[in-house]
């Protein structure tokens, strides 16, 4: 008989902003890519109504759960109340575990641990002296929500934006020091054999004039009609000791947050050369044309492939939590 994934995804996603109706693309790639490993895909959207997801996978009795939900409903801040519902059925889950995925959304108490573990990520507006720069963000929400030019001002600014940002998307908002210098991700995926790093990439800034801030904002990844696409490109041609260095900062983090599957680690680079972590991603894009993917690519590991790696983690973790202590 045929494997049954069972791929949850936010039941938002169809009516909502590019960055969320991104995950429909994502999930028929996933699906397509289970079909070629021999399995069977039922796409569920979920919802708020947590009753009606666990009928639902109790009547498909998937062999393994792919999780894609990004958010509920649209709320970030909920994105991991249904893999703790899945949890609790104990059917095999894709990714980080809910504990993992609720340590990393809020990107305020991820920091704070980070700190704690003596790895650099940029202060926090309130809790540093200085006038700036600053760069505003959503607590909990992603995709580079709200990010825009404007969000990187100096300190007499930043209350009325946060203020203006609360309004508008709702939702908790915060500043941090802004690094200015380069931006690089590296991606880390749960192989057979463990916890494999990938290639370093850069995000590069090509023809930005210097009187604008160069960060991946929300019209950089999603305004395909937009000077920001067009020009934030994407490079492996990093240096192989810098490569090296945010490698090694990607592991530590994997560890210390107790990542499983897959995730993605955003840095800036300072002029010294100083890596300080901005984001860790737990459960990152996984659509064919993301940086992941590409990612994948540039280290010879097919698309089919790392879903294969992503399923056989979820059974393998699945199977552990099942021997008796």
């Amino acid at each position: 008989m045929r494997p049954k994934i069972a791929l949850l995804h936010d039941v938002a996603a169809a009516g909502g902003r590019p960055d969320s109706s991104d995950t429909l693309n994502e999930a028929q790639a996933i699906a397509a890519a289970c079909g070629t490993l021999g399995c069977d895909t039922t796409i569920l959207p979920v919802g708020l109504d947590l009753g009606a997801a666990e009928r639902a996978l109790r009547a498909l009795a998937p062999s393994t759960v792919f999780n894609l939900i990004e958010s509920l409903e649209g709320r970030g801040a909920l994105l991991h109340v249904v893999p703790a519902l899945v949890e609790s059925l104990e059917l095999p889950l894709t990714g980080c575990s809910s504990l993992a995925l609720a340590a990393t959304s809020d990107k305020l108490a991820a920091k704070a641990l980070l700190t704690v573990a003596d790895i650099a990520t940029p202060a926090v507006f309130g809790a540093a002296p200085g006038k700036g720069p600053w760069i505003v963000k959503s607590v909990c929400e992603h995709a580079s929500l709200g990010i825009d030019d404007s969000s990187v001002a100096d300190g007499d600014a930043i209350p009325r934006l946060l203020a203006a940002r609360s309004a508008e998307f709702g939702g908790r908002w915060f500043a941090e020091r802004f690094v200015v210098g380069r931006e690089l991700n590296v991606a880390v995926i749960a192989a057979p054999d463990g916890p494999r790093v990938l290639p370093a990439a850069e995000i590069r800034f090509d023809g930005f004039p210097t009187s604008k801030p160069a960060i991946v904002g929300y019209a950089a990844k999603w305004d395909t009609d937009s000077f920001e696409y067009r020009n934030t490109t994407r490079s492996f041609a990093v240096e192989p000791g810098l490569v090296a260095r945010a490698q090694r900062l990607a592991l530590a983090c994997w560890q210390l947050f107790r990542l499983d599957g897959y995730a993605r680690i955003d840095f800036r680079v300072d002029g010294s050369g100083m890596l300080w972590v901005l984001e860790v991603n737990a459960n990152p894009c996984l659509s064919p044309d993301a940086g992941f993917a590409a990612a994948l690519e540039r280290a010879g590991v097919g698309y089919s492939e790392a879903i294969g790696w992503l399923l056989g983690d979820a059974e393998r973790r699945a199977a552990r939590r099942r021997v008796p202590a």
